[in-house]
């Protein structure tokens, strides 16, 4: 049967907003009502007719409420088949009640874990009846519509005000769909809050939030978000963000990341990748440096700040053409400045945990690392020349290493007065990035005597150190590790150079 008419429905929610119209619909088309606990309650407290779930099965609510619906009379009313004579039989012959439609939701456990309930209270929040009902309902979708999240109620509403009750075979596969992702979701959460020390070699990712993009990484590929954009950000002005500006806005968020708790700081970022970083005493100035790092990329880029977007700082930005710019808030004369430029996307990050975990495709199956947390800072600076770095060459040398591990390998990064100089990126010779590096910064007339150089990996062979100093650079950050370190080494104390290891690489593929 395509069209059905709805004579009982079972509601039991742990989420009572929202209901309220939806019983008051259903009593008004005469479908009788079956509930449980705190719902049947709230049902009888509207004076509308309720039938309790145990007059039913004639056993009360058992074990404190962990037992209530897991019967055959409920499971029977649901999962029968209306065209199967054996079915049909079964259901006169045990008085089993007929159940059109179930309203089943699922006690709150991801939120219960965020909260950071005990273990016991946790495991309390893992649903039994309600998850079993939601799969009952969705499988027997042919007979049955299950609404599974309150999330779905005035979807639900409509469909039974416009049908009068009666309900088509499409609408209920289609609620059958939904009852699925969120039973998965639900079971996906659980196995992973029990697997937190990973004692099971197993990946299990599901995302519920998700909306479609305007394409991928080109205008021929379909592109698709899966998170909750809102909750990290607040969008406050322009077009929709594309798939590249997504990539390009966790590219500066991460970057960033590394300076939030430092003084007024300022980058720009083009296809992951910096193109502009400086460290200031005002915002205005740590974007004005930073564009100059690389005038030219800047155009169409990322822009992102460590503080408030002032007056000043935006006068500054409106003159250049860019695609999104990140924030933790900005003034109202610098809000109503930057909103000039109508496709101009302005976000005010928002403080939440990013993962841990980073996640990407590869071959036939999924890679998964830890993200690299390790930040370099002074105590991990092991100094292993003669000279020594100043304490002014060791606060660019940190700037630089924060820089590089967020840069495309193979990386050299060339910066002086907390201020990038220039970058190689994704070059596939160590010896082709510094080149790059240093083209790009006497390009754009940068005086790189007294400079610095990162690097994401050792130097198998002393032609970096070398190709750096004579471009001016007195000073080098590096993790070591190769065979031929002492050959660097050498060069360093031979040529007056200063260079420390960290011990720690930073490979960005």
């Amino acid at each position: 049967m395509t069209a059905k008419k709805a004579s009982a429905a079972l509601i039991s929610v742990f989420h009572k907003d929202g209901l309220e119209p939806i019983v008051k619909k259903l009593d008004e088309l005469g479908v009788t009502l079956y509930s449980t606990g705190g719902t049947e309650k709230f049902i009888r407290d509207l004076g509308i007719n309720v039938v309790p779930v145990e007059d039913v099965t004639s056993y009360p609510s058992i074990l404190g409420g962990r037992v209530k619906t897991l019967h055959p009379k409920v499971f029977g009313g649901i999962l029968n088949r209306q065209d199967n004579e054996s079915d049909v039989a079964q259901m006169s012959e045990f008085e089993i009640p007929q159940l059109d439609i179930v309203i089943v939701d699922l006690y709150p456990f991801e939120k219960t874990v965020a909260s950071g309930a005990s273990e016991q209270d946790i495991i309390e929040k893992i649903d039994i009846g309600g998850i079993s009902l939601i799969r009952a309902a969705a499988k027997n979708f042919k007979d049955v519509l299950c609404v599974s999240s309150m999330e779905d109620y005035e979807d639900f509403l409509n469909v039974i005000t416009e049908g009068e009750g009666t309900t088509n075979l499409e609408d209920r596969k289609r609620f059958a769909t939904k009852a699925f992702n969120i039973s998965s979701h639900y079971d996906a959460a659980i196995f992973n809050y029990f697997n937190q020390e990973k004692e099971e070699t197993v990946l299990k990712i599901s995302e519920t939030k998700g909306q479609v993009l305007r394409y991928g990484e080109n205008p021929h590929q379909k592109g698709y978000f899966f998170g909750d954009f809102d909750a990290m950000f607040s969008k406050l002005h322009g077009k929709e963000l594309s798939y590249n500006n997504l990539l390009d806005v966790d590219a500066a968020v991460n970057l960033m990341g590394e300076f939030k708790n430092d003084d007024p700081t300022f980058a720009i970022l083009k296809h992951n990748n910096a193109c502009g970083l400086a460290t200031r005493s005002t915002i205005k100035q740590a974007y004005v440096d930073a564009l100059a790092g690389d005038p030219v990329s800047a155009f169409g880029g990322i822009l992102i700040s460590n503080v408030e977007i002032d007056k000043p700082t935006a006068e500054e930005i409106h003159n250049l053409f860019c695609e999104v710019v990140i924030a933790p808030s900005y003034s109202d004369e610098a809000l109503e400045i930057l909103k000039g430029k109508k496709n101009r996307i302005i976000l005010i990050q928002n403080e939440i945990e990013l993962p841990e975990t980073l996640v990407r495709t590869c071959l036939n199956g999924v890679l998964v690392q830890d993200k690299d947390s390790k930040t370099d800072a002074k105590e991990d600076l092991n100094p292993v020349t003669d000279k020594k770095p100043t304490a002014e060459e060791i606060e660019d040398l940190i700037f630089a290493s924060k820089l590089c591990k967020h840069t495309k390998s193979n990386t050299i990064v060339l910066a002086k007065n907390k201020q990038l100089c220039a970058s190689g990126t994704g070059q596939t010779s160590r010896v082709d990035a510094l080149n790059q590096a240093i083209h790009k910064a006497k390009s754009f007339e940068f005086d790189l005597d007294g400079a610095v150089m990162a690097s994401d990996a050792f130097f198998p062979f002393p032609d970096c150190v070398e190709i750096a100093d004579k471009a001016g650079i007195k000073s080098v950050i590096q993790p070591g590790g190769s065979i031929k370190d002492q050959l660097s080494i050498d060069y360093c104390n031979e040529n007056g150079m200063a260079m420390v290891m960290t011990g720690t690489r930073h490979f960005k593929h």
